[in-house]
């Protein structure tokens, strides 16, 4: 099982990115789907997360701001950012709770996608 995570990159305060994060392999089910973030210097943190039946859950840093969705079809989960600040800077991770074709339950992460926010 992989998750690849895309959509970082260079923005302007007050500007918009989004994020997606694909998992891919032997998945028979996907539970709750989440976003990070680990600034420079600082634990990595929970953004947001959306669970099976769509119920979301935010940050208070992003509430209003950010927007979590997912598409079981494509196994896919994004995160839409809005209103982006300098303090939002940060390396961005997906995760997922996965179940294996084989029964396996694996919580698994992808490989960060930079995110920076400056003028």
């Amino acid at each position: 099982v992989q998750l690849q995570a895309s959509g970082g990159g260079l923005v302007q305060p007050g500007g918009s990115l989004r994020l997606s994060c694909a998992a891919s392999g032997s998945i028979f089910s996907i539970n709750d789907m989440g976003w990070y973030r680990q600034a420079p210097g600082k634990q990595r943190e929970l953004v947001a997360f959306i669970t099976s039946v769509n119920s979301t859950n935010y940050a208070d840093s992003v509430k209003g701001r950010f927007t979590i969705s997912r598409d079981n079809a494509k196994n896919t989960v994004y995160l839409q950012m809005n209103s982006l600040k300098p303090e939002d800077t940060a390396v961005y991770y997906c995760n997922a709770d996965i179940i294996e074709y084989s029964g396996t339950r694996r919580g698994s992460w992808g490989q960060g996608t930079l995110v920076t926010v400056s003028s």
